[in-house]
């Protein structure tokens, strides 16, 4: 669905352009329309624009007007813009997209389409223009277009007016006969729709010169325009004079038009070549109070070079026409350029186009305003914007950072996002050498503190592979600074940033958790307090955290409880997030499937919180775990099933989301799969994979091995995990896998050539046993019988005993019953009916019938 569905219909009459109608364009474009997509596609000035709004004008139709522009290419700056379009002419739907990052997964972009659902209008027609489509080239913008304009909305056409062939994968719409095209050949004026162009103009050329005048341009509209003006403009009796049209565009825009004009208008044109935003409050910002009115109206009589969009409530400047603007750009002072920038910026930062406003604050050299802006971004920022926050600091002249030392301190948050470690603390010592060493100023302080503060986040997160716990001073120096000079931190700076594990140690000695979780303890009273209540909770999550993965489901729910509670009285909702997360892996473990409905409500309800910002990624891949582990992968959001794309989340937290997506995949019997993305991770820096990921990985690899008739990669996997678990007793991702792993531990306990102890097997293939019952009543309230067999597979093949033994559960025959008429003895037939659940992939007696039942075998 395209993106700005909600313009009024608004008369076009408003404008101040002249249009020539040109019938058999009309026709075209008309039979276009009724196909989904319209791609006008021809070079510069043949009039596509023109072409395609003389034609609006003339539908029934709502119409929206889309121009696209480079800065488009940032997907942040896109949705602003889009947003602000939408707030102009629809407030209300506004507000509910405002709530929508940009919609990159699938679970966003669904929720996106649900706003078009519920404000179109089924009986009434909607046309999509997106003009200069040509200028786009960020890939997620591309592909959100795409999936836009392809939605099966049969009342919406999309027209893409561009210069080149649009990127788009639109083969699906062309096999189908669904694609409508305007090419450059038809957008060419015939002779005779150059005269009648002429007539509108008031332009009479010799008819001898007809000829010459038409072939000379081409049919090419701007050509044809400026041969007009060149006719209009000479002398009387004077002939035309053939030359290249092309060749002399400028020189015909500098003669024809700007020698028309005003002085102060073509300072006013100039200025107004620097900006995008070309809308009337900041026209009117821009230009001289004195002459305001003067100039706007005197602007508006170059009406074939600009206009006023009624759709986008902007003027547009035709790129011609701008591009020779912007050759003179070099006679305005500098000091004019940047009060132009300055009030640009200030525009934009007020409608939230906040990537638009840094742009414009680094051309003013307002690198105060910069900082502003990084106040209003979450701590842990998307990449890019951070990758666009570097590219302006790089560009800072060295003389703005004695000017202004807070800018050392976005560099430091900037180096931490993009994980450059070694860069922030190299910036963190010269701040604090330098100013620690003068008389204390305003700010200073909260500098101090906020450089202390962040290397105490590097320290907590380096300590995790350097087992050095003394990054707790740095939070103590913070709390110092801060209380000398408070000042209040309020979300999205104040939230901490969660990694894929709250305990990160990447060695499995023992005893190391418990020293990483006491440091975090002991620095959270410190930071809590100089940033407004960041990482409370934190401590207790870790606590319930180690909890859970050692199989005590009590301590775990006691811990994840409290940080719940801390969590959200003081904003943190990454913390309640992931305490809602392992509450619900408690819950699933005990199967109380009345409780894990509550907490799925509970983690909905975070959707609504705008100061979290990854909201929907969090909840893709928390909801995919339940999905995953329950047998639903079809609830899963795609961007987690698919096996390439991933979130734009920090590769810090990849882990758990590549862990989902592997889950989803052994889910659907797709091993390899799920071992192609679990070997992905591992190929990757194993600086941030803590030693629970890999375990976790490796036992989940060990099943997907297993599945696949791999026993020695099973057990190599298997001997990987045990020894990272056991120096801590960890059993619950060996639990969490269920019969799967039962059958595993069955296999490795009959073996006898593996290193892993028999007593602990036995423990693993109990424990996981019991979970999988437990499971499979949670389960069971999703999925019908009928799909828990669907999903089976059909080649199971029996032993004559099993299949006797089948026989006798399915009569409700007790162990022992079956054991007297087989003439074998009770622990034979245990171990019977284990191996037939194996087979099955049953969890109990009534569920092996049942799956035998329905594929024949009983």
């Amino acid at each position: 669905m395209p993106e700005q569905i909600f313009h009024s219909n608004v008369s076009l009459s408003q404008g101040n352009q002249t249009y020539l109608e040109r019938p058999q364009i009309n026709r075209l474009l008309e039979a276009a329309i009724q196909n989904p997509v319209v791609v006008v596609n021809a070079g510069a000035g043949y009039g596509k624009t023109h072409a395609v709004y003389s034609f609006v004008r003339t539908c029934s139709a709502l119409i929206s007007w889309i121009q696209l522009s480079e800065r488009d290419n940032i997907s942040e700056r896109f949705w602003e813009n889009f947003i602000s379009g939408v707030t102009l002419v629809n407030p209300k739907a506004a507000s509910k997209l405002a709530v929508i990052a940009f919609p990159e997964t699938e679970r966003q972009f669904n929720r996106y389409l649900n706003v078009p659902e519920v404000e179109t209008e089924r009986e009434k027609r909607y046309i999509f223009v997106y003009d200069d489509f040509h200028l786009i080239q960020n890939k997620a913008v591309l592909r959100f277009i795409e999936r836009s304009i392809t939605s099966p909305f049969s009342n919406i056409t999309s027209i893409l007016i561009s210069r080149i062939e649009p990127p788009l994968n639109l083969i699906r719409l062309i096999s189908r006969g669904l694609l409508g095209r305007i090419t450059q050949e038809e957008l060419r004026f015939s002779q005779e729709e150059m005269l009648e162009y002429f007539r509108i103009q008031n332009i009479t050329p010799a008819p001898q010169a007809v000829s010459s005048i038409y072939h000379d341009t081409e049919g090419w509209a701007f050509a044809i325009h400026l041969a007009g003006l060149s006719l209009k403009n000479a002398p009387p009796g004077t002939d035309y004079a053939p030359q290249s049209m092309r060749a002399n565009i400028f020189l015909l825009i500098e003669s024809e038009i700007m020698s028309a004009i005003s002085a102060d208008l073509q300072k006013f044109l100039i200025k107004l070549s620097l900006i995008d935003q070309l809308v009337p409050e900041l026209l009117q910002e821009i230009a001289d109070p004195a002459k305001q009115d003067a100039l706007i109206k005197e602007m508006e009589q170059i009406s074939s070079f600009i206009r006023f969009d009624t759709y986008l409530n902007a003027y547009r400047i035709h790129h011609l026409m701008l591009e020779y603007l912007n050759g003179r750009q070099k006679e305005l002072p500098e000091s004019e350029k940047r009060e132009v920038y300055k009030k640009a910026a200030e525009w934009c930062a007020k409608n939230n186009q906040k990537l638009d406003a840094i742009s414009y604050c680094e051309k003013a050299g307002d690198y105060s305003q910069v900082i502003a802006i990084s106040y209003t971004l979450p701590l842990v920022m998307p990449n890019r914007t951070a990758q666009m926050f570097m590219e302006v600091l790089n560009r800072a002249p060295p003389e703005i950072y004695e000017q202004i030392v807070y800018l050392h301190v976005l560099r430091i948050r900037v180096y931490l996002v993009l994980e450059m470690f070694e860069k922030a603390e190299e910036v963190i010592a010269f701040v604090i050498k330098k100013l620690e060493a003068q008389p204390p100023f305003p700010g200073s302080n909260r500098i101090l503190a906020s450089c202390y503060n962040n290397r105490g986040f590097i320290g907590g997160l380096t300590s995790a592979y350097t087992g050095d716990y003394d990054y707790v001073r740095y939070f103590e120096r913070a709390r110092q600074y801060y209380e000398q000079n408070r000042y209040e931190i309020k979300p999205p700076l104040s939230v901490i940033s969660l990694t894929s594990y709250i305990c990160r140690p990447n060695s499995g000695e023992k005893g190391e958790m418990e020293r990483y979780i006491q440091a975090i303890s002991k620095g959270i009273p410190h930071v809590s307090v100089s940033m407004g209540g960041c990482a409370m909770g934190m401590d207790d999550l870790a606590w319930g955290e180690l909890a859970f993965f050692k199989g005590d489901l009590s301590r775990a729910e006691q811990m994840s409880l409290r940080a719940l509670q801390k969590a959200r009285q003081n904003d943190q909702y990454e913390i309640e997030n992931r305490a809602l997360f392992y509450l619900m892996r408690v819950n699933l473990g005990r199967g109380n499937n009345e409780v894990i409905q509550d907490l799925l409500k509970q983690l909905e309800a975070q959707l609504e919180t705008l100061q979290y910002p990854n909201r929907f990624t969090y909840y893709d891949i928390v909801t995919g775990w339940f999905y995953s582990q329950t047998g639903q992968p079809d609830k899963l959001a795609p961007w987690l099933r698919n096996d390439f794309e991933e979130s734009d989340l920090n590769s810090m937290v990849h882990g758990l989301e590549i862990l989902i997506k592997a889950k989803c995949h052994f889910s659907e019997k797709r091993y390899p799969a799920a071992l192609a993305v679990l070997e992905s991770r591992e190929e990757q820096n194993s600086l941030w994979s803590p030693v629970l990921e890999k375990i976790e990985i490796n036992a989940l690899a060990a099943v997907c091995h297993y599945q696949l008739r791999d026993k020695a990669g099973a057990f190599a996997a298997l001997e990987t995990a045990y020894r990272l678990a056991c120096p801590n007793a960890f059993y619950m991702p060996f639990m969490e896998l269920g019969k799967d792993m039962r059958a595993l531990a069955e296999a490795a306990l009959k073996d006898k050539t593996t290193a892993v102890p028999q007593v602990w097997l036995e423990t693993i293939r109990r424990n996981a046993s019991n979970y999988a019952k437990k499971l499979f009543l949670v389960a069971e309230t999703y999925r019908s019988s009928e799909q828990t067999w669907n999903d089976m597979d059909t080649n199971v093949s029996l032993s004559p005993r099993e299949k006797e033994v089948l026989t006798g559960l399915s009569q409700g025959l007790t162990r022992e019953e079956i054991a007297g008429l087989s003439s074998i003895s009770v622990n034979t037939v245990k171990s019977i009916i284990r191996s037939i659940y194996n087979k099955l992939g049953a969890v109990n007696r009534a569920n092996a019938v049942r799956i035998a039942t329905s594929l024949g075998l009983v």
